[in-house]
């Protein structure tokens, strides 16, 4: 059954954002039990700008291809290059060791809160 985290802010595309300054952002359990088997993630580059609610790279599984999403405006300033080596970290720890990227923020999108977020996908 997938969990949301409490005290992570999240997009209505399934990615989570700490408040923390950098901004670290990972995709939720949801995401990652919707989309099965993870084998592959192409993630930002370290220096480019990311966009609120723009796309800024891929999840594939054995199922499908599935955009990955900004939840903010800024600089990407680190990748999780363990995610990239090891893709299953996102389906084995969303929400921990399969952080995606950390983002200096100079804007945010449109979030909800962890309770609004599993209100919206039926999960506790």
């Amino acid at each position: 059954m997938s969990k949301v985290q409490t005290g992570l802010q999240y997009s209505a595309e399934h990615e989570w954002i700490t408040d923390e300054s950098p901004a670290t952002v990972g995709v939720s359990q949801v995401a990652a039990d919707a989309l099965g088997e993870v084998v592959y993630v192409d993630l930002p580059e370290v220096g480019s700008a990311v966009t609120a609610g723009a796309e800024c790279g891929e999840i594939e599984s054995t199922k499908s291809v599935s955009e990955l999403f900004s939840p903010v405006t800024g600089e990407v300033v680190e990748i999780n290059q363990a995610v990239i080596d090891d893709p299953a970290l996102v389906n084995s720890d969303p929400y921990g060791a399969a952080w995606l990227f950390k983002v200096a923020v100079t804007e945010f999108g449109p979030l909800l809160s962890a309770e609004e977020y599993a209100a919206q996908n039926g999960v506790e």
